[in-house]
C-alpha cells in the first residue's frame, strides 16, 4: 500500500504558474510510473503527464509545452510544474501512481483544485 497526498492548488490568473507537488508515504525510487490526471468540472478526466521509473516523461497534448513534470525521489515526491496556465487548466489534480505497471494505477491522491480565472 502507498498514500499519495497532493498539494500547491490554488486560484491562478491566466497567465500565472503553479507548482502542484506529490507526496507518497514510502520510496517512489523504484516507482514503474507516476502521473498527473485531472478532472475539470463537468467533464471526464485525462492524464496531463506522466514519469517513468527510468525518467521518460510524456505529456497530453494540452499541456506539452507548459507543464513540466519531475521527481526528487530522496523526498518521496513528484512535481508538477505549471505555468502559462489558461482558464482551460482549472480542475481538480489527482496524483497517481502503479508501482510495476501502466497508469491509470490503482492508488490515487486526494486532489488538488486548480482555479485559473481573472
Amino acid at each position: 500500500q502507498v498514500q499519495l497526498v497532493e498539494s500547491g492548488g490554488g486560484l491562478v490568473q491566466p497567465g500565472g504558474s503553479l507548482r502542484l507537488s506529490c507526496a507518497a508515504s514510502r520510496t517512489i525510487s523504484n516507482f514503474s510510473v507516476m502521473g498527473w490526471y485531472r478532472q475539470p468540472p463537468g467533464k471526464r478526466g485525462e492524464m496531463v503527464a506522466s514519469i517513468t521509473v527510468g525518467g521518460s516523461t510524456d505529456y497530453s497534448v494540452s499541456v506539452k509545452g507548459r507543464f513540466t513534470i519531475s521527481r526528487d525521489n530522496a523526498k518521496n515526491t513528484v512535481y508538477l510544474q505549471m505555468d502559462s496556465l489558461k482558464p482551460e487548466d482549472t480542475a481538480v489534480y489527482y496524483c497517481n501512481t502503479d508501482p510495476v505497471g501502466q497508469l491509470p494505477g490503482p492508488y490515487w491522491g486526494q486532489g488538488t483544485r486548480v482555479t485559473v480565472s481573472s
